[in-house]
C-alpha cells in the first residue's frame, strides 16, 4: 500500500520506559488503519474548552482541578490496550503522555506518547498552536 503515511511507518522514536515518541500524523495513520488506539490523557476541561479529536478515547491522566491521578486511569487504559492494540496517547504538549505512556507500560501494554501533543510548545508570545501539535499540523479535531 503507497499513502502519504506510508514513509512514516517506521518512525518511532526510542524512550525510556514506553515503546517510543511518535508524529501526530504518524498516530492519525496508525488510528486510520485501525493499528492503534488513540487515547487522549488530558483533562475534561482541557477537551472541553480547547476542543479533541473525534473518535479518540478520553482517559484522564490527571482531573482538574488539583491535577490529582484519575482513579479510574489503570483500569481505563487497561480496558483500551486489551488484545495487543497499540496505545498512541495524546495531552497538552507531549508531557504529561509520556507519563501515561510510562504507565500503560508498566501494566504490560504498548503505548506511545505523540510528540507536540494537541496544542504543541508555547511560541515567543507564550500562545500555543503556533508551533506544532495536533491542531497545528491540520489533523482531525473539533471544538464545543
Amino acid at each position: 500500500m503507497t499513502s502519504p503515511s506510508t514513509p512514516l511507518a517506521q518512525n518511532v522514536q526510542p524512550a525510556a520506559g514506553y515503546a517510543g515518541d511518535i508524529s501526530p500524523e504518524q498516530a492519525w495513520a496508525w488510528v486510520q488503519s485501525g493499528e492503534a488506539e488513540l487515547v487522549d490523557v488530558r483533562t475534561d476541561a482541557e477537551r472541553a474548552w480547547v476542543g479533541f479529536v473525534p473518535g479518540a478515547h478520553a482517559l484522564a491522566w490527571k482531573q482538574w482541578p488539583g491535577m490529582a491521578m484519575n482513579p479510574g486511569f489503570d483500569a481505563g487504559v487497561q480496558a483500551l490496550g486489551a488484545g495487543g492494540k497499540k496505545l498512541v496517547l495524546l495531552c497538552r504538549s507531549g508531557v504529561r503522555s509520556i507519563s501515561a505512556a510510562q504507565r500503560a507500560t508498566e501494566l504490560g501494554l504498548q503505548a506511545y506518547n505523540i510528540l507536540e501533543g494537541f496544542e504543541g510548545d508555547p511560541d515567543a508570545q507564550a500562545h500555543r498552536g503556533q508551533k506544532g501539535g495536533w491542531r497545528f499540523r491540520g489533523l482531525p479535531w473539533q471544538q464545543n
